[in-house]
Formats: structure tokens, C-alpha cells, sequence
């Protein structure tokens, strides 16, 4: 059975992982904070926690389908629930230590289980007096930021939803953001940010860079190469625009990811560079050197 689940639960992570989605790198939260139980107010953790946030729903609260129906609500038709895993320990006799120990010893026994929950956008009827209010931190802007995506050239429509998603999407020519309070700083949301117009340059009316033109499925090296642009590319706009450190750090840990895809590509790294300085230039209207781009 904790085979059965773990087997689950991998299969969810490599399902995320084919669709571009990485669920542990999430620097925000959904509209009203990170996941938890509707009727408990508990906050979910360890995997529960990284797989509930990455699954792009716009409200943080989760219930079971009976915990739904006592509110007085229901499963929306055709909604699939997502498996929410625990240890249960059970208790068992053990053999005793010898002839002269006839004491009945007992251990407890981790045993892995599941429930499954559902998302509050996924159900529909529970009165609105038992959902509690969203919470969110104020934002503030950061003055060098603003004027960096204010002043773009040509820059894409720029949307901030309760969709809890970033991503460019090309054929609009598009930036999907969720709502600046839902980041865990304001440092965040700006490198989130810097990351999706980096990848918007590559568009066909501004650089037309081939890694973002041209699709590629998740974990392929055309993949990986516009995301390391991408990544470093917000990674030199951080930089000028003065963000903490531990963005940075955040930044070198992630393009680490995608090195390991591309380590028998030798001149991946250097490339990516310079389409990323390329990329950053173009952003903040820097006349740029021509430089090798494949």
C-alpha cells in the first residue's frame, strides 16, 4: 500500500515537471496564503504543501468531500480530487528480549495513507459565511523595478490574476502574474516577473530567439537553454536593479537544474549568457553588441 502511494505522489510530481511546472520553486502563494483545511484552519505541510501550491488554483483552501457536503456545498461535475498524504501509526507486539522477559513489548509502526481533498474552486454552494476572508501583505513597489517594466520597448501585455500561474504565452504575446500580495516579497515578484519579460524578448517583433520560437517539450535541451536565458537573464536585471542577495542565490540554485540537462553541451552556458545579456539590454533599451546567439 505505501508503495501504491509513494508511486502516486511521484507520478503527480513528474506530471507537473512534463508541464513546465516546477512545484518547488513557487515564490508566491495563492490569493489567500499557502494551502490549507477549510474546516480546520491547519496549514498543509511537506509535500502535501509543495504539490497543493503548484496546482494553479486561485483559492489556498482545501477540504474532503464530506467535510464540502457538511458545509453545505458539493463537488462541481466533473472535478478530480488531489490525494493529500499522512503517517498513521499503528501499535504491534514485538517478540520478547529473552527467556527471563515475558513483559508484552509494543512499537509503533509508521504506515503511509491518503486522503483525497478538493480545491474551494472546484465546489460550489457553501455559503459564503463559512469561507473565511482572504488575507494578504501589503506590496510595495520598488521605484528602480517599475521604472525598468515601465520603460520596456514594445513591452507584452502584463495581466495580474488570481490565476496562480506566471508564465509568457507567446501566441498572445502575453505576461501571466499572480497577484503582487500573493509573493513572498516584493524581491520576488520582480524576479518572477523579470523572468517572464526576458522570455517575452524572444518573441518574433523583438529578438526572435529560436530556443522560444521554436517548442520544445519540457527536459529537451531547447527547453532547458531558453530557460537558463530566461533565469539569467532576470538573474543581470536583479543585479541592476540592486535586489537582495538571496534573490540571486535563488536564481544560481535554479539555473543549476538546467545545467544538469545540458552538461554535454559545453558552450550552453556561455550562449545562454549572452542571450540573456542580449535579452536584458533589449529590456532596459540598451543599444546591445552583436554577440554569437547559436
Amino acid at each position: 500500500m505505501s508503495q501504491k502511494i509513494y508511486d502516486l505522489i511521484t507520478d503527480r510530481i513528474i506530471d507537473l515537471l512534463e508541464k513546465g511546472v516546477i512545484p518547488w520553486r513557487k515564490p508566491w502563494d495563492a490569493a489567500s496564503g499557502a494551502p490549507r483545511n477549510l474546516v480546520s484552519g491547519k496549514a498543509y505541510r511537506g509535500i502535501n504543501a509543495i504539490l497543493l501550491a503548484s496546482l494553479g488554483f486561485s483559492s489556498s483552501w482545501f477540504a474532503t468531500f464530506h467535510q464540502i457536503k457538511a458545509l453545505g456545498g458539493s463537488v462541481k461535475k466533473g472535478m478530480h480530487g488531489i490525494p493529500v498524504v499522512f503517517w498513521k501509526f499503528l501499535e504491534a507486539a514485538t517478540e520478547p528480549g529473552g527467556d527471563d522477559d515475558q513483559s508484552d513489548r509494543r512499537e509503533r509502526v509508521p504506515l503511509l495513507r491518503y486522503y483525497t481533498v478538493f480545491n474551494l474552486d472546484q465546489t460550489e454552494g457553501i455559503p459564503a459565511g463559512k469561507i473565511p476572508a482572504l488575507e494578504t501583505c501589503p506590496f510595495e513597489p520598488l521605484t528602480e523595478c517599475e521604472r525598468i517594466v515601465a520603460e520596456m520597448p514594445m513591452r507584452p501585455e502584463i495581466r495580474h490574476t488570481t490565476e496562480n500561474r506566471a508564465y509568457y504565452r507567446p501566441s498572445a504575446d502575453l505576461v501571466n502574474m499572480p497577484l503582487r500580495e500573493s509573493f513572498h516579497s516584493a524581491a520576488d515578484y520582480y524576479n518572477s516577473l523579470f523572468h517572464e519579460l526576458t522570455h517575452s524578448t524572444g518573441h518574433a517583433s523583438r529578438l526572435a530567439r529560436k530556443s522560444l520560437e521554436t517548442w520544445a517539450p519540457f527536459g529537451t535541451a531547447d527547453y532547458s537553454r531558453e530557460e537558463l536565458v530566461a533565469e539569467m537573464g532576470a538573474g543581470f536585471l536583479c543585479a541592476h536593479a540592486s535586489l537582495e542577495s538571496s534573490t540571486l542565490e535563488n536564481t544560481a540554485a535554479y539555473i543549476q537544474s538546467w545545467l544538469q540537462v545540458l552538461k554535454d553541451d559545453r558552450r550552453a552556458v556561455i550562449v545562454a549568457a549572452g542571450q540573456a545579456q542580449r535579452a536584458a539590454d533589449y529590456i532596459l533599451g540598451n543599444p546591445s553588441e552583436d554577440e554569437p546567439t547559436h
